[in-house]
């Protein structure tokens, strides 16, 4: 081998070697540059926040959301009414309650006072012989708290019909 042909080829050599470390040289670049594609695909693409849409397609969402929603706001506000009603009648029903309790008690204050006022003027004589014997006194006094109680059970039953017929006259109104 010739020396010239010798020189030439390692000439070739160092070529190639010299394009071989450009070229991993460029690859290093290049494989630095894209290494981070995934993440920058990710980061760069676009995004829709909002879409429009056509005055057609909202009117027909909007009419299929409000056929969702009208039953179940027409079912909470009908519930809502019934309870409403219940506690009305509950509130009339303890005022009832509660003037019969003050009835009762002002007829048991009142009561006893009359029987207290009544008895002196029985003993003193109201009958034709003078004076009642302790059986005729117990019976007079047992009448008189039948009487009581006879006329506190018709003022209870009326106070009581007249909260029944409010409750009818209510439930004849809702209808």
């Amino acid at each position: 081998m010739d020396s010239s042909t010798h020189s030439a080829l390692q000439a070739s050599v160092s070529a190639l070697r010299s394009s071989m470390h450009l070229l991993d040289s460029s690859i290093s670049i290049l494989d630095a540059g894209v290494s981070d594609y995934p993440r920058l695909a990710k980061v760069l693409q676009t995004t829709r926040h909002f879409e429009l849409i056509s005055a057609p397609t909202l009117q027909a969402a909007q009419t299929t959301l409000l056929s969702e929603l009208q039953p179940e706001f027409s079912s909470l506000l009908s519930r809502t009414e019934t309870y409403l009603d219940k506690l009305a009648r509950r509130e009339e029903s303890l005022i009832a309650k509660a003037e019969l309790q003050e009835g009762r008690l002002s007829r048991t204050s009142g009561g006893a006072r009359k029987i207290a006022d009544a008895r002196p003027a029985v003993g003193a004589g109201g009958g034709g012989n003078g004076n009642l014997s302790k059986m005729e006194e117990l019976k007079v006094q047992q009448l008189r708290q039948k009487k009581e109680r006879l006329s506190y059970a018709v003022s209870r039953l009326e106070l009581q019909a007249g909260q029944r017929e409010r409750q009818l006259r209510k439930s004849m109104a809702a209808l």
